[in-house]
């Protein structure tokens, strides 16, 4: 099995997904989408998992629709905070800043149609995990919410059976969100959200809870390659459906993903 990792920053990567998926003998193509290496092509891979990063999902137009094609295709997906915005948004919904953005950690609910996923089916109905976000979306038609929280409704849904989306880090680690916040677009959003000097506490919160998030992050990424990622690659999906194109170019070429000319240099807090 195959699968296509867009990290969006160095400092956002797959962690202990990539480690799970290793350890499935699954092969991984991690690129950094909208970098200068030469694009791959999504219809190669099995599936897709889809990291977070500071730009907003409204401006990364390519990236929504290759997500979008890959999934009505049948590609199994798993899109992680931005990525799952760009998931959201790749299926009609709108992505925008959210009315209380999270920082640090908060519990999440599993609602009754999470209850009953198979995905998830290893993880306690209650959970903490690590946020970092401004920006939230809104549940795209046919969309089936899984998690939610106190402060934000829409914590993770999936479309279809194969294709799943998760505003919250089970993956995050000290380290990593150490590295977050030395970019000055994340510092700047801690300090807007949480007020100065509040990185120590908040990595020490994180600290204590990064053996359960790691369990639950293992728990969640072996449910999405069981019930989703083996079966597309057992069924090898069929031709792409058409692609609608930007309002920039005559015809989207779905091995290309590249950030807008216009809008890749402006970057929200922290989706």
């Amino acid at each position: 099995m195959r699968v296509l990792v867009l990290q969006q920053v160095a400092c956002e990567p797959p962690g202990v997904y990539a480690d799970v998926l290793d350890e499935h003998d699954v092969e991984l193509a991690v690129v950094e989408a909208g970098g200068a290496g030469r694009p791959l092509d999504w219809r190669a891979f099995d599936g897709i998992v889809a990291m977070g990063g500071p730009t907003s999902a409204n401006d990364l137009l390519d990236e929504q629709r290759l997500i979008g094609d890959a999934v009505r295709a049948g590609k199994a997906f798993f899109g992680v905070c931005l990525g799952a915005q760009l998931f959201a948004a790749s299926f009609g919904a709108a992505v925008r800043v959210a009315r209380l953005p999270e920082i640090g950690m908060l519990p999440v609910l599993r609602t009754a149609e999470g209850d009953a996923d198979a995905v998830f089916a290893r993880t306690p109905h209650e959970l903490p995990a690590f946020h970092w976000h401004s920006d939230t979306f809104e549940l795209p038609e046919g969309g089936v919410l899984l998690w939610t929280s106190e402060a934000c409704r829409n914590q993770a849904f999936r479309v279809g059976s194969h294709a799943y989306g998760v505003q919250f880090h089970l993956e995050a680690t000290a380290p990593m969100v150490r590295r977050w916040a030395r970019l000055p677009e994340y510092g700047a959003s801690l300090e807007r959200v949480r007020g100065a000097r509040v990185l120590p506490g908040l990595l020490a919160d994180l600290e204590r809870h990064e053996p359960e998030l790691q369990r639950s992050a293992r728990a969640v990424l072996t449910g999405w390659i069981e019930h989703c990622l083996v079966p597309a690659a057992i069924s090898k999906p069929g031709e792409v459906p058409a692609s609608r194109p930007s309002e920039n170019d005559g015809a989207w070429d779905p091995t290309v993903f590249t950030r807008s000319p216009s809008t890749s240099d402006r970057s929200s807090p922290r989706s």
